[in-house]
């Protein structure tokens, strides 16, 4: 399942609670794009928001409307003891997969994070993926730590963050980290902007925030890489770009996300967890203009 476009819907919520109907629906529109995977509960499904019920509930809905398509299910907590609990849901669930970032409050160490991987990966009956995600975990990987977490059993995949713009050093950068991780496991990039680059650079799936409220925009992009038509992929990317510039002025892609889905009434306002809120004001009034120019779908 790790390979090609990995969807990552948000997790809508409504008077302080899980919106399921609008979850399913947001679900619906990835199985209708047959998508190559669903993640449910990663940082657009604000899973570090949500309570373990609603963690659980969630993953229960996300794997009964999938139609089959493999969903990975994100586990992440602060606690070690709390991780296992969200596996053990997610695997009763029935997810195809696991999602684990190195979640703290205090900085964490690489041995401590090594060992939180170490002792997940002994409980796993299904993949991990390793999601490597400084921008909200604060924490960095280096590429040697990536190497010995993928050594261990049951670690498929590593989600990693944007690689480098120049073509060159994005090969470089995906190649010197391949070189340290075992063949079965593979290289995912996230940071959608970095999609296009990540793909031709060789990773193997795109782990895709707009994929998850766009995945037929999305699969186009994926599958014109696959298919060796680059320029087509450049294209698309590039025609992305004004998404792309909403993301990096306001603070990352949730709040976009979250107001894309307002205005295209996909879900109820507000639909993030308090204090999170979805753009507003005349970045809102903005994005509501792009979308109507687009063919976003």
């Amino acid at each position: 399942m790790f390979h090609g476009l990995s969807a990552f819907p948000l997790t809508p919520m409504y008077k302080n609670s899980v919106d399921e109907g609008a979850f399913i629906g947001l679900i619906e529109r990835l199985v209708n794009a047959k998508v190559d995977s669903i993640g449910v509960l990663g940082s657009t499904g604000n899973y570090a928001y949500l309570t373990r019920e609603e963690r659980k509930r969630v993953a229960q809905i996300a794997v009964q409307h999938s139609n089959s398509i493999p969903v990975m299910v994100g586990i992440s907590a602060l606690s070690t003891r709390d991780v296992l609990k969200n596996l053990e849901d997610a695997q009763n669930a029935g997810a195809s997969a696991v999602l684990l970032a190195p979640m703290s409050y205090q900085k964490l160490t690489e041995e401590e994070v090594f060992k939180l991987y170490k002792i997940v990966t002994t409980e796993l009956s299904v993949p991990l993926c390793v999601y490597d995600n400084p921008g909200t975990t604060h924490f960095h990987f280096s590429d040697e730590l990536h190497g010995r977490i993928a050594h261990l059993p049951n670690v498929k995949s590593i989600k990693i963050p944007g690689v480098p713009s120049d073509p060159q050093a994005a090969f470089e950068r995906v190649n010197h980290l391949r070189n340290l991780i075992p063949g079965h496991v593979s290289i995912g990039v996230s940071g959608d902007a970095c999609a296009a680059n990540g793909l031709k650079a060789g990773c193997d799936v795109w782990y895709s925030v707009i994929g998850g409220l766009y995945p037929k925009t999305a699969q186009l992009l994926t599958a014109a890489v696959k298919n060796g038509d680059i320029e087509e992929a450049v294209r698309i990317s590039e025609v992305l770009t004004p998404v792309w510039e909403f993301f990096q002025r306001n603070g990352g892609s949730l709040r976009v996300v979250a107001a894309a889905a307002e205005i295209q009434n996909l879900v109820k306002a507000p639909c993030l967890p308090l204090p999170l809120s979805a753009l507003d004001g005349t970045e809102r009034e903005k994005l509501a203009a792009l979308l109507d120019s687009s063919e976003l779908s």
